[in-house]
């Protein structure tokens, strides 16, 4: 499985992105992936990548075969695409979807409909459902879909190429949808069956991340 830093999942977002919304101005030049990544629309969160950050997070996709240096004669300026969909064997829709989930983060079907269209065409959210369908049903999933954000209802997915900066969203992809109960059960008593099931997983994940911090079992 690859796994990609930050930055990396920064440069390979803005790759796919310029290659599909601006192929006029495709391949990147270095100063071009420098921009990209520090626009302040279409990402979260806004970085400050310079020229050094942008030049490793290129090297390390390169040496992982998701980036190709572009050299053209009589320019000395190298330029830089994007190689995902003959690495990760993915098609253009599935693409635009991760770039969009690099960029942004973790997002709900109607967010990404709306912001991946302008990458590739989604004529509904079934389309978009599709394409998700295909990512998380790979052996090795590239997407994963996760509960919804406070106070609101509506599933979110997240890519897993990159892990996510935020430790409560690393929490939340580190738990899977509760199953539904084997038996038949009135409403209320699967909602609670579902909710301990939640707080046992949450209580878990906790606990993995403290003794990756090295610190005490919260709950002991």
């Amino acid at each position: 499985m690859i796994e990609l830093t930050a930055d990396e999942a920064r440069v390979l977002g803005v790759l796919i992105e310029k290659a599909l919304t601006t192929p006029e101005q495709y391949p990147l030049s270095l100063n071009a992936v420098v921009v990209g990544s520090n626009q302040k629309n279409n990402r979260d969160p806004v970085l400050s990548v310079d020229e050094d950050r942008a030049m490793r997070a290129i090297d390390g996709l390169r040496q992982k075969g998701l980036v190709i240096q572009v050299d053209t004669v009589g320019s000395r300026v190298h330029k830089y695409k994007h190689a995902t969909q003959e690495k990760l064997a993915a098609r253009t829709a599935e693409v635009a979807l991760l770039a969009e989930m690099l960029l942004r983060g973790p997002q709900t079907l109607g967010e990404l409909r709306t912001r991946a269209s302008r990458m590739h065409p989604f004529d509904s959210l079934d389309a978009v459902q599709d394409m998700l369908r295909a990512l998380r049903e790979r052996p090795e999933p590239l997407v994963r879909q996760i509960p919804p954000s406070p106070g609101t209802r509506a599933e979110r997915y997240i890519q897993l190429l990159s892990p996510p900066p935020d430790p409560v969203e690393a929490l939340s992809a580190s738990i899977a949808p509760p199953a539904p109960p084997e038996a038949p059960a009135s409403p209320l008593a699967e909602r609670v069956g579902q909710l301990e099931q939640q707080v046992q997983q949450l209580q878990q994940a906790l606990t993995r991340l403290a003794q990756s911090l090295g610190e005490a079992d919260p709950f002991s």
